[in-house]
């Protein structure tokens, strides 16, 4: 007989005398297999847009325990429960649902989104405790990003124009229209556009630039939304309104001051015209109190003499 022969004939053998010995042990309690539960999941990252449900798969298997606990969380920088000696808590009542260990979410929202944790406790097995993860993402689709367009720009200034969307999910990536006629996103020799900010930029504004632009968000969730449009326009020059106002309170006040000298003048006879006019009303009042009217009937008398 050759020695592979025997070789494999004397493993068998052990083979089968481990058997027997784990055999008799078990027998006699020496030896035991430990039961636990295992908890499992079909998707533990789920994701669902906004407004619909969502089912948070748990399933569990248990070796002794027949009516196992079931428990559910969620992780946040607080751990709240979802579900808790047999009912639902807080914003989750009424609008959930359990079977089994997976639990069903009703018309979800942006607030749903986070980590779930599903437990499961069998008091009667030897490892008692199980539990797994499921991360739930609600997607939003895009709202009407606010735009902020400048109304006038003086030719050659440097421009900048903003568009954000700050509820979509996921984040939005912008596009901007001129005359509603899309930009390209590519470096242009006079603007440069950043789809994930939404910032379009001008190096130097020129007539050519004077239009009206607006802002589109898109997430690949929902139909792209935009601003309404808003018109830019191009001058020349750089009318400012707070100095086009200093500079008329300020010649109304120079026109008043000069008023109020000329009259302040006259009064103090400085002025050559109100000195002649003052000297030539002086002049007639002495000519006209020097000559005693001719006329008889002018004559009044003051006092009665008696000769």
């Amino acid at each position: 007989m050759s020695q592979s022969v025997l070789l494999l004939y004397y493993i068998q053998s052990l083979h089968k005398q481990l058997q027997m010995l784990v055999w008799t042990q078990l027998v006699q309690g020496t030896v035991s297999i430990s039961a636990s539960v295992t908890v499992t999941t079909r998707k533990p990252k789920l994701e669902v847009h906004e407004n619909t449900n969502a089912i948070l798969s748990c399933e569990f298997r248990t070796e002794r325990e027949t009516n196992p606990r079931v428990e559910w969380k969620k992780r946040a920088k607080d751990v709240s429960y979802v579900y808790f000696d047999g009912e639902f808590t807080d914003s989750f009542k009424g609008r959930a649902s359990i079977d089994g260990a997976t639990v069903t979410l009703r018309g979800v929202t942006q607030k749903d989104s986070g980590v779930y944790q599903c437990e499961v406790t069998a008091r009667h097995d030897k490892i008692n405790l199980g539990e797994v993860m499921v991360t739930l993402s609600v997607l939003v689709p895009p709202h009407a990003p606010s735009c902020d367009v400048p109304e006038t720009v003086v030719r050659g200034y440097s421009v900048e124009m903003h568009c954000k969307d700050k509820l979509s999910v996921p984040p939005a990536t912008y596009s901007w229209y001129k005359d509603n006629k899309l930009l390209n996103t590519a470096p242009e020799i006079n603007y440069s556009l950043d789809p994930k900010t939404g910032t379009l930029k001008f190096k130097s504004v020129s007539k050519s630039d004077e239009g009206q632009y607006r802002c589109e968000a898109s997430n690949g969730v929902g139909a792209p939304k935009s601003c309404a449009g808003q018109h830019m326009m191009i001058t020349e020059f750089e009318l400012n309104l707070t100095l086009v106002i200093a500079v008329g309170v300020g010649a109304f006040l120079l026109l008043l001051s000069f008023i109020l000298a000329l009259c302040l003048c006259c009064k103090r006879g400085c002025c050559c015209c109100c000195r002649q006019k003052s000297e030539g009303d002086k002049k007639q009042r002495a000519e006209t109190s020097c000559n005693p009217p001719t006329d008889p009937r002018h004559y009044r008398h003051t006092q009665s003499f008696v000769l």
